[in-house]
């Protein structure tokens, strides 16, 4: 378990993190594999800063899985885009010897990781992916992050193009299956590049639930 210790731009001294990071350097792009590290290094000190007690190894996994179910080697027909990269890191986890809770733990942190207003009061390895992505994305706590570590971790994971790199890859891993986006953020990333592509709206999928309303009668409830 990590402590707070003193965070560095490198990854987890493991064979774990290891084999990790070369299938993220084996299938993703230059794009991501950056994205993905800067992901972990800024979620790493975020944790430091806030006195978190949380396993680095399990986080760096965690970042390095959280955007393969973009790329077509782990993308399924129909599953968002972050539960098909949660079910490669499960797989990987496990195929590893890693007890199914911790592997657990990898799933919801990727699962999650677009999805505000939860992780905070998951474990700390959930809540942390979700603001390193939320910093890396967004600027989500920019102002309050170091600013010389930001720089160090930016220059030895440049972003290149990435504010428009980024959507592009978003779009290129669900073009194929945008209803899975619905009721999430990327749904409005399908609406962008998609002619004429609406997400379904709420109200109108209550207002066609195949249940018959009953008139109302005075005293009834709802």
């Amino acid at each position: 378990m990590t402590t707070l210790g003193q965070i560095n731009t490198k990854i987890p001294d493991t064979k774990l993190a290891s084999e990790a990071h070369d299938i993220l350097r084996e299938y993703s792009t230059d794009l991501l594999y950056n994205h993905s590290n800067r992901v972990y290094l800024f979620a790493a000190e975020q944790g430091r800063q806030k006195g978190l007690r949380f396993d680095a190894e399990l986080l760096y996994v965690s970042a390095a899985f959280h955007d393969l179910g973009l790329l077509s080697e782990y993308s399924s027909k129909t599953e968002r885009f972050e539960v098909d990269g949660a079910n490669a890191a499960r797989a990987f986890l496990t195929s590893h010897g890693i007890a199914v809770e911790t592997a657990q733990t990898a799933w919801e942190a990727i699962a999650l990781h677009t999805t505000p207003g939860v992780t905070q009061y998951m474990k700390p390895e959930v809540s942390l992916l979700f603001t390193g992505v939320g910093l890396d994305v967004l600027g989500e706590g920019f102002n309050q992050f170091p600013a010389e570590l930001r720089e160090r971790i930016v220059a030895e994971y440049p972003r290149v193009d990435f504010k428009q790199g980024i959507v592009q890859a978003f779009f290129g891993g669900f073009a194929h299956k945008p209803g899975s986006t619905w009721g999430t953020v990327k749904a409005d990333v399908c609406e962008r590049f998609i002619s004429g592509y609406k997400s379904p709206n709420f109200c109108d999928l209550i207002a066609a639930s195949p249940f018959p309303d009953l008139p109302s009668t005075p005293g009834s409830i709802g």
